[in-house]
Protein backbone atom coordinates (compact mmCIF):
# COMPACT_ATOMS: atom_id res chain seq x y z
CA UNK A 1 0.00 0.00 0.00
CA UNK A 2 2.89 2.36 -0.79
CA UNK A 3 0.61 4.93 -2.44
CA UNK A 4 -2.69 3.73 -0.95
CA UNK A 5 -2.75 4.51 2.78
CA UNK A 6 -6.45 3.64 3.02
CA UNK A 7 -8.45 0.88 1.37
CA UNK A 8 -12.06 -0.16 2.03
CA UNK A 9 -12.85 -3.71 0.91
CA UNK A 10 -16.40 -5.06 0.45
CA UNK A 11 -17.72 -3.06 3.40
CA UNK A 12 -21.30 -3.67 4.56
CA UNK A 13 -23.10 -2.12 7.53
CA UNK A 14 -26.43 -3.21 9.01
CA UNK A 15 -28.43 -1.91 11.95
CA UNK A 16 -31.20 -3.61 13.88
CA UNK A 17 -34.45 -1.69 13.47
CA UNK A 18 -37.47 -3.06 15.30
CA UNK A 19 -35.93 -6.52 15.35
CA UNK A 20 -35.16 -6.47 11.63
CA UNK A 21 -31.87 -5.90 9.80
CA UNK A 22 -31.64 -2.63 7.90
CA UNK A 23 -28.70 -2.39 5.51
CA UNK A 24 -27.14 1.08 5.44
CA UNK A 25 -24.55 0.32 2.75
CA UNK A 26 -23.20 -2.84 1.18
CA UNK A 27 -20.22 -4.12 -0.82
CA UNK A 28 -18.45 -0.74 -0.74
CA UNK A 29 -14.86 -0.80 -1.97
CA UNK A 30 -12.63 2.27 -2.22
CA UNK A 31 -8.94 3.12 -2.58
CA UNK A 32 -7.71 6.45 -1.22
CA UNK A 33 -4.40 7.59 -2.69
CA UNK A 34 -1.73 9.32 -0.66
CA UNK A 35 -1.67 13.12 -0.47
CA UNK A 36 -4.89 13.56 -2.44
CA UNK A 37 -8.42 14.71 -1.61
CA UNK A 38 -11.10 12.07 -2.09
CA UNK A 39 -14.66 13.44 -2.15
CA UNK A 40 -17.46 11.06 -1.18
CA UNK A 41 -20.71 12.42 -2.58
CA UNK A 42 -24.23 11.17 -2.07
CA UNK A 43 -27.81 11.99 -1.05
CA UNK A 44 -28.98 12.08 2.54
CA UNK A 45 -29.40 8.60 3.98
CA UNK A 46 -26.97 6.79 1.66
CA UNK A 47 -24.63 5.89 4.54
CA UNK A 48 -21.63 8.07 3.67
CA UNK A 49 -21.22 9.47 7.20
CA UNK A 50 -21.63 5.99 8.70
CA UNK A 51 -18.92 4.75 6.32
CA UNK A 52 -16.63 7.56 7.44
CA UNK A 53 -17.14 6.59 11.09
CA UNK A 54 -16.40 2.96 10.22
CA UNK A 55 -13.10 4.05 8.63
CA UNK A 56 -12.33 5.93 11.86
CA UNK A 57 -13.14 2.78 13.92
CA UNK A 58 -16.07 4.57 15.58
CA UNK A 59 -18.56 2.13 14.06
CA UNK A 60 -17.96 -1.61 13.45
CA UNK A 61 -18.61 -3.03 10.00
CA UNK A 62 -21.01 -5.95 9.63
CA UNK A 63 -18.91 -7.35 6.79
CA UNK A 64 -15.75 -6.38 4.93
CA UNK A 65 -12.71 -4.56 6.22
CA UNK A 66 -10.79 -1.29 6.33
CA UNK A 67 -7.07 -1.49 5.57
CA UNK A 68 -4.77 1.23 6.83
CA UNK A 69 -1.08 1.10 6.12
CA UNK A 70 1.92 3.41 5.96
CA UNK A 71 4.89 3.13 3.64
CA UNK A 72 6.97 1.53 6.39
CA UNK A 73 4.17 -0.87 7.27
CA UNK A 74 3.25 0.98 10.44
CA UNK A 75 -0.39 1.62 11.30
CA UNK A 76 -1.15 5.26 10.46
CA UNK A 77 -3.22 7.49 12.68
CA UNK A 78 -6.60 8.69 11.48
CA UNK A 79 -8.13 12.02 12.42
CA UNK A 80 -11.78 12.96 11.99
CA UNK A 81 -13.64 16.27 12.10
CA UNK A 82 -17.42 16.54 12.11
CA UNK A 83 -19.95 19.03 10.76
CA UNK A 84 -20.10 20.86 14.09
CA UNK A 85 -16.78 22.10 15.58
CA UNK A 86 -17.56 20.60 19.02
CA UNK A 87 -15.09 22.88 20.82
CA UNK A 88 -15.02 22.84 24.61
CA UNK A 89 -16.33 26.27 25.67
CA UNK A 90 -14.20 26.54 28.82
CA UNK A 91 -10.92 26.08 26.90
CA UNK A 92 -9.12 28.66 24.77
CA UNK A 93 -8.35 28.08 21.10
CA UNK A 94 -4.84 26.80 21.78
CA UNK A 95 -6.11 24.59 24.61
CA UNK A 96 -8.78 23.09 22.34
CA UNK A 97 -6.15 22.37 19.67
CA UNK A 98 -3.81 20.85 22.27
CA UNK A 99 -6.61 18.63 23.60
CA UNK A 100 -6.06 15.87 21.05
CA UNK A 101 -2.46 15.42 22.20
CA UNK A 102 -3.60 14.53 25.73
CA UNK A 103 -5.13 11.20 24.72
CA UNK A 104 -2.92 8.16 25.26
CA UNK A 105 -3.13 7.07 21.62
CA UNK A 106 -1.72 10.43 20.49
CA UNK A 107 1.03 10.94 23.06
CA UNK A 108 4.26 11.64 21.29
CA UNK A 109 2.44 12.89 18.19
CA UNK A 110 3.21 16.52 19.00
CA UNK A 111 4.13 19.09 21.63
CA UNK A 112 3.60 22.75 22.49
CA UNK A 113 5.73 23.82 19.53
CA UNK A 114 3.67 21.72 17.12
CA UNK A 115 0.50 23.39 18.43
CA UNK A 116 2.04 26.80 17.75
CA UNK A 117 3.06 25.73 14.24
CA UNK A 118 -0.44 24.46 13.44
CA UNK A 119 -2.06 27.63 14.78
CA UNK A 120 0.23 29.68 12.51
CA UNK A 121 -0.31 27.41 9.49
CA UNK A 122 -4.08 27.57 9.93
CA UNK A 123 -4.08 31.36 10.29
CA UNK A 124 -5.53 31.30 13.80
CA UNK A 125 -2.44 32.18 15.89
CA UNK A 126 -3.90 35.63 16.77
CA UNK A 127 -6.91 33.79 18.25
CA UNK A 128 -4.84 31.50 20.49
CA UNK A 129 -6.17 32.96 23.76
CA UNK A 130 -9.75 33.45 22.57
CA UNK A 131 -12.67 31.28 23.71
CA UNK A 132 -15.12 29.51 21.36
CA UNK A 133 -17.95 31.98 21.98
CA UNK A 134 -15.69 34.73 20.62
CA UNK A 135 -15.16 32.99 17.26
CA UNK A 136 -17.05 33.18 14.00
CA UNK A 137 -18.35 29.97 12.43
CA UNK A 138 -15.44 29.80 9.99
CA UNK A 139 -12.87 30.44 12.73
CA UNK A 140 -14.40 27.73 14.93
CA UNK A 141 -14.22 25.22 12.08
CA UNK A 142 -10.55 26.07 11.49
CA UNK A 143 -9.87 25.40 15.17
CA UNK A 144 -11.66 22.05 14.97
CA UNK A 145 -9.62 21.04 11.92
CA UNK A 146 -6.41 22.22 13.61
CA UNK A 147 -7.25 19.99 16.59
CA UNK A 148 -7.52 17.06 14.18
CA UNK A 149 -4.36 17.80 12.20
CA UNK A 150 -2.09 18.56 15.19
CA UNK A 151 -1.97 14.83 16.00
CA UNK A 152 -0.26 14.33 12.61
CA UNK A 153 -2.75 11.84 11.16
CA UNK A 154 -1.82 10.27 7.86
CA UNK A 155 -5.49 10.24 6.84
CA UNK A 156 -7.88 13.11 7.66
CA UNK A 157 -11.62 12.36 7.54
CA UNK A 158 -13.99 15.33 7.18
CA UNK A 159 -17.74 14.84 7.63
CA UNK A 160 -19.40 17.79 5.88
CA UNK A 161 -17.20 20.26 7.78
CA UNK A 162 -18.49 23.34 5.92
CA UNK A 163 -22.18 22.42 5.84
CA UNK A 164 -23.49 24.93 8.42
CA UNK A 165 -21.54 27.91 7.01
CA UNK A 166 -22.74 30.71 4.74
CA UNK A 167 -21.74 30.45 1.05
CA UNK A 168 -18.91 33.02 1.15
CA UNK A 169 -17.32 31.55 4.27
CA UNK A 170 -17.75 28.06 2.83
CA UNK A 171 -15.98 29.00 -0.43
CA UNK A 172 -13.18 30.70 1.50
CA UNK A 173 -12.62 27.63 3.69
CA UNK A 174 -12.65 25.34 0.65
CA UNK A 175 -9.77 27.39 -0.81
CA UNK A 176 -8.04 27.31 2.57
CA UNK A 177 -8.44 23.52 2.86
CA UNK A 178 -6.81 22.99 -0.54
CA UNK A 179 -3.84 25.12 0.55
CA UNK A 180 -3.48 23.32 3.89
CA UNK A 181 -3.79 19.89 2.25
CA UNK A 182 -1.04 20.72 -0.24
CA UNK A 183 1.34 22.42 2.21
CA UNK A 184 1.04 19.68 4.86
CA UNK A 185 0.76 16.88 2.25
CA UNK A 186 -2.37 15.46 3.83
CA UNK A 187 -4.50 12.57 2.63
CA UNK A 188 -8.11 13.74 2.97
CA UNK A 189 -11.50 12.05 2.64
CA UNK A 190 -14.36 14.55 2.69
CA UNK A 191 -18.05 13.61 2.82
CA UNK A 192 -20.47 16.01 1.16
CA UNK A 193 -23.84 16.20 -0.60
CA UNK A 194 -22.75 19.34 -2.46
CA UNK A 195 -21.80 18.57 -6.08
CA UNK A 196 -19.90 21.86 -6.53
CA UNK A 197 -17.87 21.23 -3.38
CA UNK A 198 -17.03 17.68 -4.47
CA UNK A 199 -15.94 18.80 -7.95
CA UNK A 200 -13.85 21.70 -6.64
CA UNK A 201 -12.10 19.85 -3.80
CA UNK A 202 -11.84 16.28 -4.99
CA UNK A 203 -8.92 14.81 -6.92
CA UNK A 204 -11.30 11.88 -7.16
CA UNK A 205 -15.08 11.96 -6.63
CA UNK A 206 -17.13 8.89 -5.71
CA UNK A 207 -20.93 8.91 -5.92
CA UNK A 208 -22.95 6.77 -3.51
CA UNK A 209 -26.55 5.74 -4.06
CA UNK A 210 -28.97 4.85 -1.28
CA UNK A 211 -31.30 2.02 -0.39
CA UNK A 212 -28.79 0.53 0.54
CA UNK A 213 -25.71 2.64 -0.12
CA UNK A 214 -23.42 1.53 -2.94
CA UNK A 215 -20.64 3.18 -4.93
CA UNK A 216 -22.14 3.95 -8.33
CA UNK A 217 -19.29 5.77 -10.04
CA UNK A 218 -15.83 7.22 -9.39
CA UNK A 219 -14.48 10.16 -11.41
CA UNK A 220 -10.86 11.30 -11.75
CA UNK A 221 -10.70 15.08 -11.94
CA UNK A 222 -7.11 14.90 -13.31
CA UNK A 223 -6.34 18.54 -12.54
CA UNK A 224 -3.22 18.20 -10.35
CA UNK A 225 -2.66 20.74 -7.57
CA UNK A 226 -4.49 23.62 -9.33
CA UNK A 227 -8.15 24.38 -8.64
CA UNK A 228 -10.64 26.46 -10.58
CA UNK A 229 -14.38 26.93 -10.26
CA UNK A 230 -15.03 28.05 -13.83
CA UNK A 231 -12.97 26.08 -16.36
CA UNK A 232 -14.67 24.28 -19.23
CA UNK A 233 -13.36 20.96 -17.93
CA UNK A 234 -14.69 21.45 -14.40
CA UNK A 235 -18.04 22.69 -15.75
CA UNK A 236 -18.41 19.61 -17.95
CA UNK A 237 -17.47 17.32 -15.08
CA UNK A 238 -19.92 19.08 -12.79
CA UNK A 239 -22.75 18.58 -15.29
CA UNK A 240 -21.91 14.88 -15.68
CA UNK A 241 -21.77 14.31 -11.93
CA UNK A 242 -24.92 16.37 -11.36
CA UNK A 243 -26.89 14.23 -13.84
CA UNK A 244 -25.70 11.06 -12.11
CA UNK A 245 -26.45 12.57 -8.68
CA UNK A 246 -29.99 13.50 -9.70
CA UNK A 247 -30.50 9.91 -10.81
CA UNK A 248 -29.35 8.37 -7.52
CA UNK A 249 -31.25 11.02 -5.54
CA UNK A 250 -34.48 10.02 -7.27
CA UNK A 251 -33.65 6.39 -6.50
CA UNK A 252 -32.98 7.27 -2.86
CA UNK A 253 -36.40 8.91 -2.49
CA UNK A 254 -38.08 5.84 -3.95
CA UNK A 255 -36.06 3.54 -1.68
CA UNK A 256 -36.99 5.55 1.43
CA UNK A 257 -40.66 5.41 0.50
CA UNK A 258 -40.51 1.65 -0.12
CA UNK A 259 -38.55 1.11 3.10
CA UNK A 260 -41.09 3.05 5.11
CA UNK A 261 -43.94 0.97 3.73
CA UNK A 262 -42.08 -2.26 4.43
CA UNK A 263 -41.27 -1.28 8.02
CA UNK A 264 -44.83 -0.12 8.61
CA UNK A 265 -46.11 -3.46 7.38
CA UNK A 266 -43.78 -5.21 9.84
CA UNK A 267 -44.95 -3.00 12.69
CA UNK A 268 -41.44 -1.58 13.12
CA UNK A 269 -40.47 2.05 13.75
CA UNK A 270 -39.91 3.91 10.49
CA UNK A 271 -36.54 5.37 11.55
CA UNK A 272 -33.87 4.52 14.06
CA UNK A 273 -30.73 6.58 14.59
CA UNK A 274 -27.34 5.13 15.44
CA UNK A 275 -26.14 6.14 18.90
CA UNK A 276 -23.14 7.77 17.19
CA UNK A 277 -25.20 9.83 14.75
CA UNK A 278 -25.16 13.56 15.53
CA UNK A 279 -28.48 15.32 15.78
CA UNK A 280 -29.90 16.75 12.54
CA UNK A 281 -28.71 20.25 11.64
CA UNK A 282 -30.35 22.96 9.59
CA UNK A 283 -28.66 21.41 6.55
CA UNK A 284 -30.68 18.26 7.13
CA UNK A 285 -29.82 14.73 8.15
CA UNK A 286 -27.23 12.78 6.20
Amino acid sequence: MATVPLRVVDATKRFQVGGHDQTVFEQVSLEIERERIFALLGPSGCGKSTLLRAIASLEPLSEGRVELGAEDGAHPSVGIAFQQPLLLPWLTVQENVRLGLRYAANRGAGDHESVARILAAFGIAPLADSYPDELSGGEAQRVALARTVVTQPQVVLLDEPFGPLDPLTRASLQDWLVGIQQSLRLTVVIVTHDVDEAVYLGDRVALMSAGPGRIRHVWETARGPSRTRSSAESSALREEILRAYMGVNAGAAAARAAGGLALAAQGAPRFARSALDPAPTQEGTR
